[in-house]
């Protein structure tokens, strides 16, 4: 049996994110043996969306694939670069003509094909197509390119998130939960051979509300008043996960938390 080694990454908010990432990023490679690296980077730019400038950034960190989500769109210089950009997804149950891809099959290193799916959820979130059926039809399609699919599925509702667990389990390698920024504790193989965990985590300001400056966020609870968002300073996090995945099968043989904290 021939394992692969899959890192994937939490949402990463702003610059502290990407600090952090250059900085540890090249060296949690080595010691993890990692293969490959998917993060989510719809906050990279100040906690709201992605620049080209920010994408290549992440790039040169080590990032070798990014996902998005729901604020793809916070910052125009994403129409700039993402028809372009073959490293990167967005949600793709977005309506047929949106810019960029929903899914991508390409092949790393190794020599080997994968998949990587992006899916917006629906429960608490905007209403787009239904998450389920467009993974249905995403599977269908590339399921005779690659043996390895990996889903992001960027939700609010744990239920929600653990429905497509179940659902996709024996068809996806992995799939993880994105967009709520607290990492879960419920990571598993499930019972046909599908690495699951409800919530990546974040990676950004550990002393912070969702990466956000925590201030600004209780005065918005208290006062209900509308006030500026900005991400948060001080000592950051890397939240992900590690799966080991059966090369041939697509069959994840194994998935740990990764919670890396700076002192």
């Amino acid at each position: 049996m021939k394992i692969m080694i899959l890192m994937m990454i939490g949402d990463i908010v702003g610059r502290p994110g990407r600090t952090i990432l250059r900085e540890k990023l090249p060296l949690l490679r080595k010691e993890y043996e990692v293969d490959f690296v998917i993060a989510n980077g719809e906050n990279a730019a100040g906690g709201n969306g992605i620049t080209q400038k920010i994408a290549q950034e992440l790039f040169i960190s080590g990032i070798d694939f990014l996902t998005m989500g729901n604020h793809i769109w916070d910052n125009k210089d994403v129409f700039n670069f993402i028809e372009e950009e073959a490293r990167m997804v967005r949600p793709a149950n977005y309506p047929s003509g949106t810019p960029g891809r929903g899914y991508q099959v390409i092949k790393i290193e190794s020599g080997i094909s994968i998949g990587i799916i992006n899916i917006s959820g629906r429960t608490f979130m905007n209403a787009l197509d239904c998450p389920f059926r467009t993974a249905d039809a995403i599977i269908d399609k590339i399921k005779n390119s690659t043996s390895i699919v990996i889903v992001d599925f960027h939700a609010e509702a744990t239920s929600e998130k653990i429905a497509m667990g179940w659902y996709l389990d024996g068809r996806a390698t992995l799939v993880a939960g994105t967009h709520t920024h607290v990492q879960t504790a419920d990571e598993r193989i499930l019972p046909n051979g599908t690495a699951y965990i409800t919530d990546l985590g974040m990676t950004g300001p550990m002393n912070s509300i969702l990466g956000i400056e925590k201030e600004t966020v209780i005065k918005k609870f208290i006062s209900q008043l509308p006030v500026r968002f900005e991400v948060a300073k001080g000592p950051s996090q890397i939240n992900g996960i590690i799966v080991e995945i059966d090369e041939q099968t697509g069959k994840a043989q194994k998935i740990q938390r990764m919670d890396i904290k700076e002192i």
